[in-house]
């Protein structure tokens, strides 16, 4: 988890400390049973370090957690890729993430489903190589060629999850102002809104347009992401996206009033039937 988001250390770290006390042990006696000193066992509980799914299997055996259940969600917490996760091959491009960009593909990476706004761009998982690049190097100031190339590789890696043995299921509510917004040029967008018609026929990804004629509605606040886990509600966490840095909303009152406002959103949106054939008239010139 040192690599991890850290809203999930600190659920992981909250979810340990309270079995803990449920096997009536003191931390000190909790690291005595596995063999740490006690600060380790400490900086755990507050979500100050990381640990590794080896480590939660040793204190979930040190407390008594039979529930196979529970020991899953346990380990998902800490990353493990053995329990449902996928390869962390963005390790590879640390030197050129930043902190928050990791976090986001991590939880991407082991989500099982994944809500999007968007009211500017084409989500990242559905972008063409042209309109990546396009995209990036407006996005980020002064890039060089190489760390583009990489920056680009790395959004298109991500599009993996949506061909995986277990696909992540995709429901994208598009502003009208994405298919219009000329990124890269004509040809670059034609290209783009081909993709777009060709992701909305795979049957995890789910794609609708917000017309202009919805007028004012929730979403003018801006653009978020909704990820959902199959072990348990438990882990679910909204993303917001800023200039420099990104928020992570892992109280249940506000997953609760983002889930309700992508609810509505999706209601004032066109339907999925409708929103390919706007895209397709847009492809076709119309």
């Amino acid at each position: 988890m040192q690599n991890g988001p850290a809203v999930r250390r600190r659920k992981l770290g909250a979810e340990l400390r309270a079995l803990r006390t449920s096997a009536a042990l003191t931390s000190g006696e909790a690291a005595r049973l596995v063999g740490w000193h006690q600060s380790k066992v400490s900086r755990i509980e507050t979500g100050a370090s990381g640990v590794k799914p080896a480590d939660v299997r040793l204190l979930l055996d040190a407390y008594g957690v039979a529930d196979s259940q529970l020991r899953e969600l346990l380990l998902v917490l800490a990353g493990s890729d053995e329990d449902g996760g996928r390869h962390h091959w963005w390790h590879a491009y640390r030197g050129i993430l930043p902190p928050t960009y990791r976090d986001f593909i991590s939880l991407e990476s082991q989500a099982s489903a994944m809500r999007t706004l968007e009211t500017s761009v084409v989500p990242g998982l559905l972008q063409t190589p042209e309109y990546a690049r396009a995209v990036t190097r407006a996005a980020v100031d002064g890039l060089d060629d190489e760390r583009l190339d990489a920056l680009v590789e790395v959004r298109l890696a991500r599009q993996d999850v949506l061909r995986s043995a277990r696909p992540l299921e995709l429901s994208a509510v598009l502003d009208e102002a994405v298919l219009h917004r000329e990124i890269g040029g004509p040809e670059v967008m034609a290209r783009q809104r081909e993709r777009l018609l060709e992701a909305a026929l795979l049957p995890q990804v789910r794609l609708q347009v917000l017309p202009f004629t919805a007028g004012a509605h929730v979403g003018v606040t801006g653009p978020f992401v909704i990820f959902s886990f199959s072990s348990t509600s438990d882990l679910d966490v909204v993303v917001l996206d800023h200039l420099t840095s990104s928020l992570y909303l892992e109280r249940k009152e506000d997953l609760r009033a983002y889930t309700e406002a992508f609810d509505a959103l999706r209601i004032h949106a066109l339907s999925p039937e409708e929103s390919l054939d706007y895209i397709a008239g847009l492809a076709d010139g119309a």
